[in-house]
């Protein structure tokens, strides 16, 4: 009876899942807010993206680990919020800030790759962006469980030159490269290189396709010796958004019609190769946009590095055929620290022994609408940030109640039920439940902090 039950479980995953373990492909992009992805309501032209929630489910209620770029990809890759990281990730680590040259992810935290190539045996790739270190070779993605890595390291990137600013910032595992084209265009081609590659392995594959895109780029001024943020669009897509009128929301488009290009593409060698049908396609944005440099995340309130819902409420896409409904919709509340744990539970591997997984496994809410009756604790902490010229922010969801301190405004209290565009405070005819909400964040703080 025992051997019954043992091979049943073999066989299938509590989930309802397929037992054999499926290729992951994470698809990051940078800066890209609900308002910039066309089957959340954008005028922005995203077939492509959009094609994956044709083919699965498109999630209305998905929120990122924070809403700047390095924290927001250390929750990602370790399942932990970022309060926990022992650097005090809570702001964007700076390329040429010297404070930050030997500041980044740290050995004993672990990150999804190398749960999954070690315990799960997956062979795993980084092509793209890191923004988790960039001094040490130590903080470098091979080092925290990555078999292969072709990107760069920093926030940002020149689009043409693959430099910050005049400093090289392309690698080829640990080892600088030169290298010209269009940054878009060449992390789409390694990972179309990589996925040729996958026919003939055996194990399955974690691919993290990190697109820069639709981020500014990082151009260089010689008159000042200065790095600059300049958006990089090309010729050919700025004609393809010439019916945008805004100059620099045109710019930004551009450059995500040429993003979506490169998902079209990998989705197509995904087909070519044969591995579509047991990969796991994930399209998920690291935060909210930037309206500055032509980014939108209408109608929420909020922009990137923000608290309000516009800066970490983020278009998320799920595609695995035969496994997902096709063309299907989602509101369970979730959050990117969720897919370290469902991504374990897909290959199969057990987190007990992996301390201080704060995220849920996502993997019951794809056959199904599964939330809990227990209302959803959720928190986010930025860091002030000088050089930027940011302040912290701190915000604290249980179910749809959502506390919100910030910088400039002051203290705020949301229904997002009833109000998820965060237009009517409660916080004078509710200070009871605003004062309760405040003390759960900071405890929560306190309780996250390394000690």
């Amino acid at each position: 009876m025992r051997l019954l039950i043992l091979l049943a479980f073999l066989l299938t995953f509590s989930s309802g899942f397929a037992a054999e373990r499926p290729n992951i492909l994470l698809i990051f992009t940078d800066d890209q807010g609900v308002n910039d992805v066309g089957c959340y309501g954008s005028e922005i032209p995203t077939p492509n993206i959009d094609r994956i929630a044709a083919e699965g489910v498109k999630f209305t209620n998905f929120y990122s680990a924070s809403s700047i770029c390095t924290p927001s990809r250390f929750g990602l890759l370790t399942g932990r919020n970022p309060v926990r990281s022992q650097d005090a990730l809570l702001g964007a680590l700076m390329f040429m800030a010297e404070e930050h040259a030997e500041s980044g992810i740290q050995p004993h935290e672990t990150t999804i790759a190398q749960v999954l190539r070690d315990q799960g045996d997956y062979d795993t790739a980084l092509i793209g962006k890191w923004h988790l270190g960039h001094g040490s070779p130590s903080l470098l993605p091979l080092e925290h469980g990555f078999d292969h890595f072709i990107g760069h390291t920093g926030g940002c990137i020149d689009f043409f030159t693959m430099t910050y600013g005049d400093i090289s910032d392309w690698y080829h595992g640990s080892q600088h490269v030169s290298e010209n084209g269009y940054a878009t265009e060449l992390i789409t081609d390694e990972a179309l290189t990589y996925l040729e590659d996958q026919t003939h392995r055996e194990k399955p594959f974690f691919l993290y396709l990190a697109y820069n895109a639709p981020h500014f780029g990082k151009g260089y001024s010689p008159s000042t010796k200065q790095p600059v943020n300049l958006m990089q669009p090309q010729a050919a897509e700025l004609k393809r958004v010439d019916f945008i009128e805004d100059k620099i929301r045109r710019e930004f488009a551009a450059m995500t019609v040429s993003l979506d290009d490169g998902v079209g593409k990998v989705l197509a060698k995904l087909e070519q190769q044969g591995l579509d049908e047991n990969t796991l396609v994930i399209f998920l944005t690291d935060h909210g946009g930037d309206p500055t440099y032509g980014g939108s995340n209408l109608p929420l309130r909020g922009d990137k590095a923000t608290l309000f819902e516009g800066g970490i409420k983020v278009p998320c896409l799920m595609r695995w055929p035969g496994q997902i409904e096709a063309g299907s919709s989602s509101s369970d509340l979730l959050s990117s620290l969720d897919l370290f744990p469902g991504f374990c539970e897909l290959a199969g591997v057990d987190t007990d022994a992996i301390p201080h997984i704060d995220g849920e496994s996502f993997v019951p809410h794809l056959k199904t609408s599964s939330d809990s009756a227990e209302p959803r604790k959720m928190l986010w902490m930025t860091g002030a940030h000088a050089e930027l010229g940011r302040k912290g922010w701190l915000a604290y969801r249980e179910g749809n109640l959502k506390y919100l301190q910030t910088p400039k405004e002051g203290e705020f209290l949301f229904d997002l039920g009833n109000d998820p565009n965060e237009k009517n405070s409660l916080l004078e005819s509710q200070p009871k439940t605003a004062s309760r909400l405040k003390i759960a964040a900071l405890e929560a703080v306190e309780n996250y902090r390394p000690k």
